[in-house]
């Protein structure tokens, strides 16, 4: 690790051990009905979490390569796969990349599973209430796991569609500082310096 990363990360832990958080502040903002639909679908999904991946040697490599990251945060180690396998499915599922989310979730809460914002935004991906209001149920509870992070995903999808697939503003959009780089910046650090996948090596390295 060269000396830029390790200030970055350095940086990045003080971020994330204050009380302050870079919580998202997602604007409300009226939905076309078609894409209140599909949103309201994709929230509404119960099914169980797995890894999508093409076979089972490569999607255990990924578990155990990113439960060994997050062994520090998340001690259960039952929790902590649950978790990994819920990121893994509900990204997917959203056509986006589960380090990505791992990277977002880790600026935006520090893995605090009831981290509240100042702006109210709540869990692991700090989503805004009035989402709920807009594309969920009354019953939602935003501080459970599974929800949390299937509205987070779900919503960072609407983003990246609104920008035509571009990560910062949709990045910027999500965290309500689109304009600033700020954010998307440490999103993207995260995502490649510290939750970036190799799948050819981890498991070239694991059949050895």
């Amino acid at each position: 690790m060269n000396k830029t990363t390790l200030l970055f990360f350095w940086m990045l832990a003080g971020l994330l051990g204050s009380s302050v958080s870079m919580a998202g502040n997602q604007q409300e903002e009226p939905l076309a009905n078609n894409v209140r639909a599909l949103m309201q679908k994709s929230v509404s999904d119960v099914a169980a979490p797995r890894l999508l991946f093409d076979s089972e040697q490569l999607a255990q490599a990924w578990l155990q390569e990113m439960s060994g990251r997050l062994v520090k945060r998340m001690p259960d180690a039952q929790y902590r796969e649950d978790f990994l396998k819920s990121v893994h499915y509900e990204a997917t599922r959203a056509g986006l990349d589960p380090q990505l989310v791992l990277g977002l979730i880790q600026v935006e809460s520090g893995f605090k599973k009831y981290a509240v914002s100042s702006v109210g935004a709540r869990g692991y991906m700090q989503v805004m209430p009035f989402w709920v209001r807009s594309i969920g149920a009354s019953e939602h509870n935003l501080f459970d796991m599974r929800l949390n992070l299937r509205y987070g995903c779900t919503i960072l999808r609407h983003y990246l569609d609104i920008e035509h697939g571009d990560y910062y503003r949709a990045l910027g959009r999500y965290n309500g500082s689109l304009g600033k780089p700020e954010y998307p910046k440490l999103v993207v650090g995260a995502w490649r310096n510290y939750w970036h996948f190799s799948p050819s090596v981890t498991v070239n390295m694991a059949s050895q």
